[in-house]
């Protein structure tokens, strides 16, 4: 017998020490209800978890994305049905003025009066439809949406494209007029900007003699047509030519004309006998392709009542086909949240296997532990009492 070293109370003593130790992390996996509380306790499973985590976490945030994509879809969708609302219209309207039969010149020009009107509602539409701030169908929106937990998982949406909005000009109405149809012989010329090469004005040659009288006069009453510059339109038959008489004062009128109704710097037309000139503006220093773009005048002639019918068919088509395309996209996003929200719930489900306590479990673990925490003091404190026998001895 030794009261130097006492073995049996060293045993019941580390014993003790092991029980504890899994009652502590047995009770804080109830208490936190999770198995995996630091990396000591499963450093593997830890790994997994926060891989899954990051998983369920981009998925989930790639659903709301994609619902935001069935909302611009959904938005430039309405207003493109709108817009067809409006070119069907338009399209009766036209059929109308081609009975020539019944309608006069008069007739004719109120039938264009609203299809003026019908035609400016199509710009408002296009210049207006966005989502957060955005505009949706000037031709230009191409937007990339995030589809996924991972870089690479994406959708590309392109409403309309080719730099081609949804209003007038893109949907190539702006010669549009049922009155009659005039074609003017004309040459355009693009303007070109900084980004391009040594900035450039862009024109517009009508063929003619614009100098010499009688010529001339005639030939500045008979301009009809459009000219579209920098956003804006100048209608050539609006000029009203009352009280000029010489070639001078045609040529001034139509510059102050032009110029009020295009905000230009300086008048813009220049006669000879041989062509009458329209020149806009030069493009700034570091101007850019789209600057050229605004800064690159147009010119539209009068359709005609028949060739109306057409060009409203066409912009119909253009616009359906557009439509049926945002809804294909629309369907692979709705397949794609649907997709999505199933894996975030199996990813879950992944995870919460790896992570969670089992909680029946881990109540028999502790209740295991608790009795053998008990026996282990008892034992321990009958290990410490044995050395007292030794005493026993002394008194004898």
């Amino acid at each position: 017998m030794s009261v130097v070293t006492n073995l049996a109370s060293m045993t019941a003593y580390h014993s003790l020490q092991r029980t504890s130790s899994a009652l502590e992390q047995s009770q804080r996996r109830l208490a936190t209800g999770l198995r995996i509380t630091r990396a000591a306790d499963d450093a593997a499973g830890l790994g997994i978890s926060e891989g899954l985590k990051s998983q369920i976490g981009g998925m989930s945030r790639a659903v709301r994305n994609a619902q935001d994509g069935v909302s611009v879809l959904q938005i430039a969708d309405g207003a493109l049905g709108n817009q067809t609302t409006i070119l069907q219209r338009m399209r009766d309207l036209a059929v109308q003025a081609g009975n020539d039969a019944v309608l006069d010149l008069d007739a004719r020009t109120n039938v264009q009066a609203e299809l003026n009107q019908l035609g400016d509602q199509l710009d408002t539409i296009a210049a207006r439809t966005a989502f957060n701030g955005v505009n949706l169908l000037d031709g230009r929106y191409a937007g990339l949406f995030q589809v996924g937990a991972y870089s690479g998982q994406t959708i590309p949406v392109t409403i309309g494209g080719g730099a081609r909005g949804m209003d007038r000009k893109g949907l190539d109405l702006l010669g549009l007029d049922v009155r009659d149809s005039v074609q003017l012989p004309a040459s355009m010329t693009a303007a070109v900007s900084a980004a391009q090469g040594v900035p450039s004005a862009g024109r517009i040659s009508f063929t003619g003699d614009y100098v010499n009288s009688p010529a001339a006069e005639a030939n500045f009453r008979a301009l009809e047509g459009t000219i579209t510059y920098n956003g804006k339109t100048f209608d050539l038959g609006s000029v009203d030519y009352t009280g000029a008489v010489t070639q001078s004062d045609y040529l001034l009128k139509l510059n102050q004309k032009a110029l009020t109704d295009l905000g230009l710097t300086g008048y813009p037309f220049g006669a000879s006998p041989a062509q009458l000139v329209f020149n806009g503006d030069v493009p700034a220093a570091g101007s850019t392709l789209a600057d050229a773009d605004l800064l690159s005048p147009m010119y539209y002639g009068h359709s005609g009542a028949a060739q109306a019918i057409t060009m409203i068919d066409k912009a119909i088509a253009r616009i359906s086909s557009t439509r049926a395309d945002l809804g294909a996209v629309q369907n692979r996003f709705e397949h794609t949240i649907t997709r999505l929200q199933g894996a975030v719930e199996d990813a879950t489900a992944s995870e919460s296997r790896i992570q969670d306590t089992d909680m029946a479990a881990e109540f028999t673990t502790m209740s295991r532990l608790n009795v053998l925490t008990q026996a282990g003091t008892a034992m321990l404190a009958n290990a410490n009492q044995s050395s007292q026998s030794i005493l026993k001895l002394l008194a004898a």
